[in-house]
């Protein structure tokens, strides 16, 4: 799945000249009315009873709304989220797509980063902003463009908060990698590691884009 977000910017011009003799004759100027700034459109916001859904632990849940609520002004979608559940170890699907209107749940498998688990054992130890880290960041992101880039079809993110706001920086994104297929926990028991991306398995892919888009929000943690 490939798209594109397209800014487009515009501008005002005016000019104003005036060439008569007889300035008495003349009509009188028109003076322009000022015109108020556009007004940003509202967050699209889904009511919802924020109520954890099943499979996920409601603590975690809470602090995801809770960062949704915090950067409600920057996330244009509040219709769906996903949460990284980093408290759960890579064999099991720990990335969940929310629908917050229904309570409805797609859950993934998703790997962490190297420099978060550097003895490999399946969990995530540690999170980290550090630039070369190659460590999973935590906090909430804003789901970006789309773009081709090394791992094929990926998904730019921004960080928004202190924890994780070199995201942009460490090219930390949503794409695939054959380390984080389901044949990976048949043979080693747990998912191979990022370099601190969210990387699902290859056929996975084009469902979290479809469910995720543009303009939404992931909440990494360990709760």
């Amino acid at each position: 799945m490939r798209s594109a977000l397209v800014m487009a910017s515009g501008a005002v011009v005016s000019a104003c000249a005036t060439r008569t003799l007889n300035l008495a004759a003349a009509p009188a100027p028109i003076v322009p009315v000022p015109q108020p700034s556009p007004i940003p459109a509202a967050p699209q916001v889904v009511k919802s009873t924020r109520t954890a859904p099943g499979n996920i632990r409601p603590e975690l849940f809470k602090r995801a709304i809770a960062a949704l609520d915090r950067h409600s002004v920057r996330i244009a979608s509040h219709d769906r989220i996903a949460i990284a559940d980093f408290a759960t170890p890579s064999h099991r699907p720990r990335f969940h797509i929310v629908s917050l209107g229904s309570g409805e749940v797609q859950s993934y498998l998703v790997a962490h980063g190297i420099g978060s688990d550097p003895e490999h054992t399946g969990l995530l130890h540690s999170f980290s902003n550090a630039v070369n880290s190659e460590a999973t960041s935590e906090g909430a992101f804003l789901t970006s463009d789309y773009y081709v880039g090394k791992h094929g079809d990926s998904q730019r993110l921004l960080g928004l908060d202190p924890t994780n706001n070199n995201a942009f920086d460490r090219a930390i994104v949503v794409h695939s990698a054959w380390y984080s297929n389901a044949d990976m926990i048949a043979k080693h028991g747990k998912l191979g590691r990022s370099q601190g991306c969210f990387a699902v398995g290859e056929r996975e892919l084009a469902k979290v884009f479809e469910r995720l888009g543009p303009g939404r929000m992931i909440y990494s943690a360990k709760v």
